[in-house]
This record gives structure tokens, C-alpha cells and sequence, in this order.
């Protein structure tokens, strides 16, 4: 099964990736085509959707963030958290069971 990892590189200022497939260990990837306007392409590789969450959880896991994650799960998770607060306070406020 094709795999494709990333890990935090702190040495080298990056994120390193590593391809495997089954018992295969991917080298260096080289470009070495012309690009022509107009003309269909294959893709270098591609990924299941399980493989794609594989790599984005790495990724998540050294560090990277979406430059515009404002609907990330842990600020959901923290809008959640005040929510209920502020249920229990007008609870007991308004000496009422929500």
C-alpha cells in the first residue's frame, strides 16, 4: 500500500516526507518534464482519502496549522465550552433548569 509521512525536520527548518509502497522506499523526486500549455497530464502521485488524513495528521502533528483555520476543531471545541458556561450562569441567574 502507497504511504506518504511527513515529520518535523527542526535541523533543516522544514518537514520531511518519506513515500513508501509495501516493502519500496521512494527516492528523491526528480522533474525532468517540459510542461506545454494545453496538454493533460498525470498527476506525480495521488492519495486515498485515508491516506490524505495519514498525511494531515502528520502535518498537524509537527506544527502546521491552515493559514485560515478559523473553523478548526479546537476553536469549535472552545465556542462549546463558553457556550455551556454561559448556560449554566443564566441557569442559575435566572434560577431556571436549561
Amino acid at each position: 500500500m502507497f504511504e506518504i509521512r511527513a515529520m518535523q525536520a527542526p535541523w533543516r527548518r522544514g518537514i520531511e516526507f518519506m513515500a513508501t509502497d509495501d516493502n519500496l522506499i521512494g527516492r528523491k523526486i526528480e522533474f525532468d518534464l517540459p510542461v506545454n500549455n494545453g496538454i493533460s497530464i498525470e498527476p506525480t502521485f495521488s492519495l486515498s482519502m485515508q491516506q490524505a488524513q495519514t498525511l494531515m495528521d502528520d502535518l498537524w502533528n509537527c506544527g502546521l496549522r491552515p493559514t485560515e483555520g478559523t473553523g478548526s476543531a479546537g476553536a469549535l471545541k472552545a465556542v462549546e465550552r463558553h457556550l455551556d458556561d454561559m448556560r449554566k450562569i443564566v441557569s442559575k441567574k435566572l434560577e431556571v433548569n436549561l
